[in-house]
Order: C-alpha cells, then sequence, then structure tokens
C-alpha cells in the first residue's frame, strides 16, 4: 500500500515536486496542494525533493510579531524624542523668563550695571564653559542674577561690569564670577545664593 504523501506527489506533474503545501483548516482537515494554502489555512511548505518541511504559518505569525515589535520600537522611540524636544522647548521658556526678570532689574537700576553686564545665554549657541549644564539654564540665569545683587549688597561693588558662569563649576556646584567695575571680582557658587 502507499502513502497518501507519495500519491498526492505522483498526480503533480514533475516541475511542481520542488513544493507542495499542506494545509489545515479549521475544522482540523488536511488538504495537499501545489498552490500556497489560503489565509484561513495552517500552512506547512514540504520539498518533495529533500522531504523538509517548513511551517509557513509560524513563518508568517513571526514577521507579523516583529513588524508589531518594530512600529512599536518606532513609537516608543518617537515619544521618547516628543519629551525630549518638549524638556528643550520648557527649558528655553524659563531661560527667557529669567533672563527677563534680570534685564527688567538692570533697566530698574542703571547706574549699578553695565548695559552689557548680564547678557543672555542663547540657548541654541551657548558657549563652551556653560554647554556642558544646558539643562540648568534656567536656573544659571536666575544665579546669575543673585550673584550680580549679592555682590552689590557687599557695598564694594559700585556697577557691575560683568557677570558669567564661571569654568570651575561641576555638575554638582556652579560657580559664578562678578567684575565690577572698582576692579574687585566676587566669585559665588550656588549654595551661597541660595541661602
Amino acid at each position: 500500500m502507499k502513502s497518501p504523501i507519495l500519491l498526492i506527489c505522483l498526480s503533480f506533474p514533475v516541475a511542481s515536486w520542488a513544493g507542495v503545501y499542506k494545509c489545515t483548516d479549521a475544522t482540523g482537515n488536511t488538504h495537499y496542494q501545489s498552490s500556497p494554502c489560503t489565509d484561513e489555512s495552517k500552512a506547512v511548505q514540504i520539498n518533495t525533493k529533500t522531504g523538509s518541511r517548513v511551517d509557513l504559518t509560524e513563518i508568517e505569525s513571526r514577521k507579523t510579531l516583529e513588524n508589531e515589535q518594530k512600529k512599536q520600537f518606532e513609537a516608543q522611540k518617537q515619544a521618547e524624542e516628543h519629551v525630549r524636544l518638549d524638556a528643550i522647548a520648557q527649558r528655553k521658556h524659563a531661560a527667557i523668563q529669567e533672563h527677563e526678570l534680570t534685564q527688567a532689574m538692570i533697566k530698574q537700576n542703571p547706574n549699578q550695571f553695565s548695559a552689557y553686564a548680564i547678557p543672555p545665554y542663547d540657548p541654541d549657541k551657548l558657549p563652551n564653559s556653560v554647554k556642558p549644564f544646558e539643562e540648568r539654564l534656567p536656573e544659571i540665569e536666575r544665579f546669575r542674577r543673585l550673584a550680580a545683587q549679592k555682590a552689590l549688597a557687599s557695598g564694594k561693588c559700585q556697577r557691575v561690569e560683568a557677570d558669567e558662569l564661571n569654568a570651575k563649576s561641576t555638575q554638582e556646584q556652579l560657580i559664578f564670577l562678578i567684575n565690577c567695575s572698582s576692579g574687585a571680582s566676587y566669585y559665588f557658587n550656588e549654595s551661597e545664593l541660595t541661602e
């Protein structure tokens, strides 16, 4: 007695022997055919020359899963990028608000500040000394204002000529240098400015 697979394989023309499809429908019935199975069927491709089998349904499921994972990964990347850009925009806005407060202080006290004593740090063109601290830009602008006020309150600084973040600053402790018209210079760290 010949096996049903052999009989089915023999019934196909010789040219199509490279692949036979074993299709199992939703009710569990199995059919062998030369064309690919329909979407509703579980598909296994059988190579009649080598006897190897490839579960096409499993491959398709794996591809679908990989595509879904790729879409989720891309969506997560886009969400993270949106959060990053939103944080940058908020930081820029906060830095601008702090600088506006500083400019208002300078305009109210023109005798205590030179015109360019505390120029704003442009978030898009930060100096190399400020760039490592760009996430703290709103704080930096606020501390510059506080440092200028503290220097003036000392009584030894009649007019602020320059107010900059100092190169000795670290992530843990920002340091500000104030130069006065009298030639006096003051260094204040952020701890002193928040007392």
